[in-house]
C-alpha cells in the first residue's frame, strides 16, 4: 500500500467550506461601512501615498550638502553627454538638430518631482528616435503630436495600473528587438558617414539603396567618420582603465587622480569629439569659405539653427502635407497608427529595465515610472520635442559620476538651456560624419549577441521568439516587427497554458482498494479544458478502477472549465465509474458546483474519506483485478 499524505495545516490543502464556522475575517464591519467616503479618502490620500506618487517629498527633507555636490557633478557630466547625443538623435529621428535639445531639459525638471530612480535623466533615446522616424517620417508636426499622445498613453497606463502589459515583452523578444534596432540605427547613419542619399524604411531597403549609391560617396566624410569612431572607442577603453587596482596596498593618490582623469576623458568623449570637429568645421568655413565635409547646417532650414528656448505652445493638431492638402487631428492619428501603442511600451520597457539596473536593490514602482514619463512626455510636447525616456548611456554616466538624487536633472536641464541660448550658432559647424560616429560607436554595444549562448543552454525554444523578432524587425517596419514578436511570444504562453502536464499514479487506499490518481500541475482555464477532459477520459477508460483528480495545483478556474467538469462527471456517471475530486480550493469548488450536478461532483479533503466514499458507492461490485496501468 502506498500511503497518502494526511491533511494538516501546512500541507496547503483546505478543509471544505462550513457555513456554521465560516470566517468573517474578510467581511466589512458595519463600522467600516459607516466611515463613508471621507474614510476612504483618508486611506487613499495619506503621507505614504504622497511619498509614493511625488517621490521628491520623501527624500528632499534629508537633502544635504554632500548629496548636492554629487548631484552637481553628475548633472554637469551628464549635460556634456546629453548635448551631443541629442543633436545626433534628432538626426536619427529625421528632424532638425534643435529638436533633440528641446526634449532634453523640461522632462528632466518634471522627473525631479515624479521620478523614482536617481540615475535616469529623461530625454531623447536612440530607440525612441528611430521609432519616431519610422512612424512620423521626419514630419515635425507628427513627431510633436506623437510625443503628446505617447505621454497620454503612458500616463493612462500608470493611472489604470496597466504595467503588466510590459511583461508580455519577454527577455528574448526584448533582446531581439534591441539588437535589430541597434543595426537599424547604425545603418541609418551610413548616409552621413559617406555623404550619400539613402531611401527606404526597413533594414534591407536601406542597404539596397546604400549599395546603389555608394559610388557617389564623398572622400573626406568617411575618413573623418572612421577617425572619430577610432578615437571614441579608444577613449572609451582609456576610461575603463583603473591604475593600481591589482596592487596589494591599493592605488596611490596619484594613481587615483590619474584614474579619475582617464574616467573623465572616457565619459566626456562624445563632447570632446563634437567640439574638436566643430572647431575644425568652423576653421574650414572661416578660411576657405566652405567645408570638405557636410555640416549640421545642411539639416537646418536656411542653413541656420535657431537659438533660444522654444516658447511653450500646444502640440499641433493638424498640418499641411507636402502636396498642400490639410491633415486634421484624426488624419494624423491614423497616419501614426500602431506607433501610438508601440512607442509607449518600448520607452517604458527601456526605462524600467534601466531603473532595475540602478535601483541598488530597491523595488521599482513601475506605475510611478509610467506616470513620471507620461507627464514628462506631455510636458515636452509643449516644448516642441519628440518622444523620449530613460537612456542607458546617460544613466551609466550619471551613476558613475556619483549621482545621489533626481535633483541632478536640474543641472543637466540648465546646461541644455544654456546651450540652446548661447551656442546653437556654433552647432552649425559640427560635421554630420562626427555625429554619425558618436551614434555608431555607442550603438555597437547594444547588439546583445552574448545572450544567445545562455539562452541555448537554458531553453532552446526561447530562441524562436528572440531570433524571430530580430529578423522581423529587420525585414518589416520596426513597430510591426516588435508586435509580431510579442504575438509569437503570447502564442507560446497560450500553448503552454493549453497543455498542462499530468502525473498519473495507480495507488491503494488504506483498505487496499486500488484507484487511479491524476494530478494536473496548473489551473483550469478555457484553453486547456478540452485537452484535460480528453486526457482524463483516456487514462480512465484504460481501466475501470475509481479515478481521483488531485486539485491542489488548481488555484483558479472559469465557466468553461466548470462546463467541462460537468461533462466529465456525466461521462463517468454514464459509465458507472466513480470519479472524485481531492483537495479542491473553496473558490474553485464554488465555480464547479455552480454548474456540475451535486450528485456527480464529489469532493473530499481527508484520505480516510476516500475509503468511506468507496465503501458507500454501489457502483463498485467485486470484479477482476485490472492490469497495471502503463504511466
Amino acid at each position: 500500500m502506498i500511503p497518502r499524505r494526511k491533511h494538516n495545516a501546512s500541507s496547503g490543502s483546505l478543509p471544505p467550506p462550513d457555513d456554521k464556522h465560516a470566517s468573517n475575517d474578510y467581511i466589512l464591519s458595519d463600522g467600516g461601512a459607516r466611515d463613508g467616503w471621507r474614510a476612504a479618502l483618508r486611506r487613499r490620500f495619506n503621507r505614504k501615498t504622497l511619498h509614493k506618487r511625488i517621490p521628491i517629498t520623501s527624500w528632499l527633507p534629508q537633502y544635504n550638502a554632500e548629496k548636492a555636490i554629487g548631484d552637481v557633478i553628475a548633472g554637469i557630466t551628464v549635460g556634456l553627454t546629453v548635448i551631443p547625443q541629442s543633436l545626433a538623435y534628432s538626426n536619427i529621428a529625421g528632424l532638425p538638430p534643435q529638436y533633440g535639445l528641446y526634449g532634453s531639459f523640461f522632462g528632466c525638471f518634471i522627473y525631479i518631482l515624479l521620478g523614482g530612480c536617481r540615475a535616469v535623466p529623461a530625454g531623447p533615446t536612440a530607440i525612441a528616435s528611430l521609432l519616431t522616424w519610422q512612424v512620423a517620417g521626419g514630419v515635425i508636426e507628427k513627431a510633436i503630436l506623437l510625443n503628446f499622445l505617447t505621454g497620454l498613453v503612458e500616463l493612462l497606463m500608470g493611472v489604470l495600473g496597466l504595467g503588466f502589459l510590459i511583461n508580455f515583452v519577454s527577455g528574448p523578444v526584448s533582446s531581439g528587438f534591441t539588437s535589430a534596432v541597434a543595426l537599424m540605427i547604425a545603418t541609418s547613419q551610413v548616409k552621413d558617414m559617406f555623404a550619400i542619399s539613402v531611401t527606404g524604411t526597413t533594414f534591407l531597403q536601406q542597404w539596397i539603396s546604400i549599395f546603389r549609391n555608394i559610388h557617389n560617396a564623398s572622400l573626406w566624410d568617411p575618413v573623418l567618420g572612421f577617425v572619430c569612431i577610432a578615437l571614441l572607442l579608444s577613449m572609451r577603453k582609456i576610461g575603463m582603465i583603473k591604475l593600481g587596482e591589482k596592487s596589494a596596498e591599493g592605488p596611490s593618490t596619484r594613481q587615483k587622480v590619474l584614474t579619475k582623469c582617464m574616467w573623465l576623458l572616457g565619459t566626456c568623449r562624445n563632447a570632446i569629439v563634437v567640439v574638436v570637429t566643430g572647431v575644425l568645421g568652423f576653421w574650414f568655413v572661416a578660411t576657405h569659405g566652405t567645408s570638405p565635409v557636410r555640416l549640421m547646417a545642411d539639416n537646418a532650414p536656411d542653413g541656420a539653427i535657431p537659438s533660444g528656448v522654444p516658447i511653450p505652445q500646444l502640440p499641433p493638431f493638424g498640418y499641411v502635407r507636402a502636396d498642400n492638402s490639410t491633415a486634421d487631428f484624426l488624419d494624423m492619428v491614423s497616419e501614426l497608427g500602431s506607433g501610438l501603442l508601440v512607442i509607449p511600451l518600448i520607452v517604458l520597457l527601456e526605462d524600467i529595465a534601466i531603473c532595475k539596473a540602478f535601483s541598488d536593490g530597491r523595488t521599482i514602482d513601475a506605475t510611478q515610472e509610467m506616470i513620471a514619463l507620461g507627464v514628462a512626455n506631455v510636458g515636452n510636447s509643449f516644448m516642441q520635442a519628440y518622444p523620449g525616456g530613460g537612456s542607458l548611456a546617460r544613466s551609466v554616466v550619471s551613476n558613475g559620476s556619483g549621482v545621489k538624487t533626481t535633483f541632478s536633472g536640474l543641472y543637466t536641464g540648465v546646461m541644455v538651456i544654456l546651450a540652446l541660448q548661447f551656442f546653437t550658432q556654433y552647432f552649425e559647424f559640427i560635421p554630420k560624419a562626427a555625429l554619425a560616429a558618436v551614434i555608431i560607436s555607442a550603438i555597437l554595444f547594444m547588439v546583445e549577441y552574448d545572450v544567445i549562448k545562455p539562452m541555448w543552454r537554458a531553453k532552446k525554444l526561447d530562441l524562436i521568439p528572440g531570433v524571430g523578432t530580430f529578423v522581423l524587425c529587420l525585414t518589416l517596419p520596426i513597430e510591426l516587427g516588435i508586435l509580431t514578436g510579442v504575438v509569437v511570444n503570447i502564442i507560446f504562453i497560450l500553448y503552454h497554458a493549453a497543455r498542462p502536464k499530468f502525473s498519473v499514479e495507480m495507488l491503494k487506499t488504506e483498505q487496499g482498494v486500488e484507484y487511479l490518481m491524476i494530478t494536473p500541475d496548473r489551473c483550469l482555464m478555457f484553453p486547456s479544458v478540452d485537452y484535460v477532459r480528453r486526457l482524463v477520459t483516456k487514462c480512465a477508460t484504460s481501466s475501470s478502477v475509481p479515478v481521483v483528480i488531485e486539485c491542489t495545483h488548481i488555484y483558479s478556474a472559469d465557466y468553461t472549465a466548470a462546463k467541462s467538469i460537468e461533462q466529465l462527471t456525466a461521462d463517468f456517471h454514464a459509465r458507472q465509474q466513480p470519479l472524485y475530486f481531492y483537495n479542491v480550493k473553496p473558490s474553485v469548488c464554488s465555480i464547479f458546483e455552480a454548474v456540475a450536478k451535486p450528485e456527480h461532483f464529489v469532493v473530499f479533503y481527508e484520505d480516510d474519506e476516500l475509503d468511506r466514499l468507496l465503501a458507500a458507492d454501489e457502483r463498485l461490485a467485486p470484479r477482476k483485478q485490472p492490469p497495471p496501468l502503463q504511466a
